[in-house]
């Protein structure tokens, strides 16, 4: 997987636009415990767009990643289906999805794009390059 970082000005403008949705995202972090702001957006099949951060607690299973607060307004508003994901965050390292992100990214998408951002430039990636060979149950037929 090659590692080569991309300006934005090297992104496509609906790329650019993603990430700054990320961006913007991100200033609105609650993470007091960290001190590790995450941002993300995802575009859903329909070009709607949804974004959402990272959300600590004192407990830190409580925490909220920024990508599966995205995904979960994403279904809130009826939506089913990932297009592409921007992740953003101002600080190092780059944000990539950790592997719970990853594992609920895969309910939604077949192989989105993925837009890893932070200060030093911009990662595009494919979905199935982060989690190859995801775990997938096919859904259960409905009832008669």
């Amino acid at each position: 997987m090659s590692s080569e970082l991309l300006s934005p000005s090297e992104l496509r403008p609906a790329e650019r636009a993603l990430v700054e949705a990320a961006r913007l995202a991100a200033e609105r972090a609650y993470c007091r415990y960290s001190g590790y702001a995450v941002g993300a957006a995802i575009e859903s099949e329909s070009g709607l767009i949804f974004s959402g951060c990272n959300v600590e607690n004192a407990s830190y299973g409580a925490t909220m990643c920024a990508e599966r607060s995205a995904i979960f307004a994403l279904v809130s508003a009826g939506q089913r289906r990932i297009e592409r994901v921007a992740v953003f965050a101002p600080g190092e390292p780059m944000a990539m999805p950790c592997g719970m992100c990853r594992q609920v990214i895969a309910e939604f998408c077949l192989d989105a794009q993925v837009l890893v951002a932070g200060p030093r430039g911009v990662l595009r990636r494919s979905f199935a390059q982060l989690l190859p060979e995801a775990f997938r149950l096919d859904p259960p037929e409905p009832a008669p």
